[in-house]
């Protein structure tokens, strides 16, 4: 007996590879959205994209968990490396998220949510684990996918996959300076995105367990606006695929 999963994407090109996934999906838009409802690896399946930026996904995810009642949300997409580690093609599952925009000081810590005595949110341990298979499994195969010549022109070496805090802020990161003071606020960070952190709020306030997976597209300096469509279009919306495909077989 299969599970009823939800699977948010931030951009339209990821999503289009999962729907592909699910041939019969039914549209319903709510709320100027469009859910997708189907069925994948016998679960019953609800996709939709959340547009990029925390309130979008924060709306998103309220309209998605009060509509469709799903039993754990996967959130996938590529992110900008934090962690000096971090390259790109590698895949960070994470296992925290935190907002680093969120500033309510002096009233509250800097970084702390007000209201809930916290800065961070966990991800569910099971999917965690379920992620680190999937990514695991991705990265194995990417190389199937490209051949030799365009991994390199990629800056696809040898793909590696990683766990640790995911940070999300209302900014694209695109410069040194901006990932280097992020590093060192949040030195346990492996990425920054735009949408992950809101999504785990959500979630958390609902009770549904949750869980993250991020490609990282660009190393978040100035040549990220360059390497991020390029990188989108060429292997983050056949990771996305790949990954879900495999976390919904092993659920």
């Amino acid at each position: 007996m299969g599970r009823k999963i939800a699977v948010i994407s931030a951009l339209q090109e990821e999503l289009s590879e999962i729907l592909q996934l699910m041939p019969d999906e039914q549209r319903v838009p709510i709320g100027g959205r469009t859910f997708w409802q189907g069925h994948l690896q016998d679960h019953d399946v609800v996709a939709v994209l959340s547009g990029i930026g925390k309130v979008a996904a924060a709306t998103t995810t309220a309209v998605l968990l009060e509509r469709f009642e799903p039993e754990m949300v996967i959130v996938t997409g590529v992110a900008g490396g934090l962690s000096m580690d971090a390259s790109v093609g590698d895949i960070v599952v994470g296992t925290g998220f935190s907002q680093h925009d969120m500033d309510a000081s002096p009233l509250f810590q800097r970084w702390e949510m007000p209201g809930y005595g916290r800065s961070r949110f966990d991800a569910d341990p099971v999917l965690v684990q379920v992620l680190q298979e999937a990514a695991k499994d991705a990265v194995t195969w990417l190389p199937k996918l490209l051949d030799a010549q365009t991994m390199t022109e990629l800056g696809l070496h040898r793909p590696h996959v990683h766990q640790g805090d995911i940070i999300t802020g209302d900014r694209f990161i695109s410069t040194a300076a901006d990932s280097n003071a992020l590093r060192a606020a949040f030195p346990e960070a492996w990425a920054v995105d735009m949408e992950t952190a809101a999504v785990a709020q959500v979630c958390h306030d609902h009770g549904i367990p949750f869980g993250a997976v991020r490609v990282v597209s660009d190393r978040a300096d100035e040549e990220a606006h360059v390497d991020f469509q390029h990188f989108l279009n060429q292997v983050a919306r056949h990771y996305s695929a790949r990954i879900v495909r495999k976390a919904l077989n092993l659920l």
